[in-house]
């Protein structure tokens, strides 16, 4: 068993290049099946969701290989309508191939998909959207069947939230559809401008993406496409809060300041100085943090719920009181008692956890249980007294490249090693 070791106490420094987003790569290579042809993917992160997707892909009939940090896709093979159970359960991004395999072949078996256990994450507004556009679907014993019946149509859609996931899958089978589709209330995370970027490339037309309004038609039209994966900002998010508990002077570059300027309106609220680039941004953590406003997560440009974990975990030892809502998923805080273990102060009820700042934190033995939860575990022990050894680490692959690696060069006493 493989375990990430971190010795607390160090200061981190030096510069950090931001790697691809994991849930804007997702996406893009689900679309990938719209294009019947080659998309060369750039900046695609290397995580073991990439990895899931890949095989699926492969599943379907297409071929897949990785050339540096590109991925190539031929989907002009692709033979198959369905992905298998356990094909489904290894990412819970896996039902973003329904609306691109419906748009594709007309029909999709799927089964519900996996991925963290972070509360009831309900798919009713995919296939709201799709029935919307003229789908037939039906569930039975765990699995959707989907058709197309006669043909796709353009439709206006509200949605019921804005899912991002929900939007996603609206917008590839939209751009099979015959007609214009309108998304309602659509999210605006700006993996949804990303993955319109690449659609676009391809010959459909969309407008209003990253807005809560996007209209979308199709067809596609070309072959081929070439496309590089925006910045992933929730990573760029958890290495601003290592640099937070740990204190230090690091630059994080090739990324996007606007995508986590809450996260930086938080860090700078207690006692960060962060100064923004073109495409870089500077934490400078020297004083004892302050205990920050009180942080609410919202759907984007709101504070993000992927970013909440790690902030906790940099805020342990803030002197105050510090107050996280969680508004999007119910089992956030499933890291919070781990972070116990270490010493922390932390008091959860419902979608609330107040943490009040300690003088110290021990290192021990920790279990992420959950992507997030994995990164503010890993956080918290870069500002802990001794060493603490963090298992779980499938969960921390899903959405860091090489956590230890990229600790190690900031400066951090860290390492992945096995047990």
């Amino acid at each position: 068993m493989d375990v990430l070791r971190i010795k607390g106490g160090r200061r981190l420094s030096g510069s950090l290049k931001i790697q691809g987003a994991k849930n804007s790569a997702l996406p893009i290579l689900a679309a990938s099946i719209l294009a019947g042809g080659e998309s060369v993917i750039h900046n695609c992160p290397r995580l073991s969701d990439v990895d899931a997707a890949a095989r699926i892909l492969r599943y379907l009939g297409c071929s897949v290989r990785r050339e540096g940090e590109s991925v190539i896709v031929d989907s002009s093979g692709m033979n198959r309508c369905d992905i298998p159970d356990q094909l489904m359960r290894e990412m819970r991004s896996s039902v973003i191939f329904l609306g691109a395999i419906l748009g594709r072949c007309g029909e999709a078996k799927l089964s519900y998909p996996g991925g963290c256990e972070l509360g009831p994450r309900p798919i009713d507004m995919h296939i709201a959207a799709l029935r919307a556009m003229g789908a037939e679907i039906s569930e039975q014993n765990g699995s959707i069947f989907c058709s197309a019946g006669r043909k796709l149509t353009g439709a206006r859609i509200n949605l019921a939230g804005p899912s991002v996931g929900a939007t996603e899958n609206a917008m590839l089978a939209a751009c099979c559809c015959e007609g214009e589709t309108v998304i309602s209330n659509a999210a605006c995370e700006p993996e949804i401008a990303d993955l319109a970027r690449y659609l676009v490339s391809l010959g459909a037309r969309i407008a209003g993406a990253g807005t809560p309004v996007i209209t979308a038609e199709g067809p596609i039209r070309l072959r081929s496409a070439e496309h590089t994966v925006l910045p992933d900002r929730i990573a760029a998010a958890t290495y601003m809060s290592a640099a937070a508990a740990a204190g230090g002077d690091i630059e994080l570059e090739s990324m996007e300041p606007e995508h986590v300027r809450r996260v930086s309106e938080v860090l700078a609220a207690a006692g960060c100085e962060i100064r923004e680039g073109k495409s870089s941004l500077r934490v400078i953590s020297g004083a004892p943090l302050k205990a920050a406003p009180a942080v609410a997560t919202r759907p984007y440009p709101g504070f993000p719920t992927d970013a909440q974990p790690p902030l906790m975990g940099a805020l342990l030892r803030a002197e105050g009181t510090s107050v996280f809502v969680e508004n999007i998923f119910e089992n956030r805080y499933r890291h919070a008692g781990e972070l116990r273990r270490m010493g922390a102060d932390i008091k959860t009820e419902g979608k609330v956890a107040i943490v009040t700042g300690v003088k110290r934190l021990h290192g021990c033995e920790l279990e992420a249980t959950d992507l997030r939860g994995g990164a503010a575990l890993a956080v918290a022990a870069l500002s802990a007294e001794g060493e603490s050894f963090i298992s779980g680490l499938r969960h921390i692959d899903r959405g860091y490249e090489d956590m230890a690696g990229e600790l190690s060069a900031l400066g951090a006493d860290a390492c992945r090693q096995s047990i």
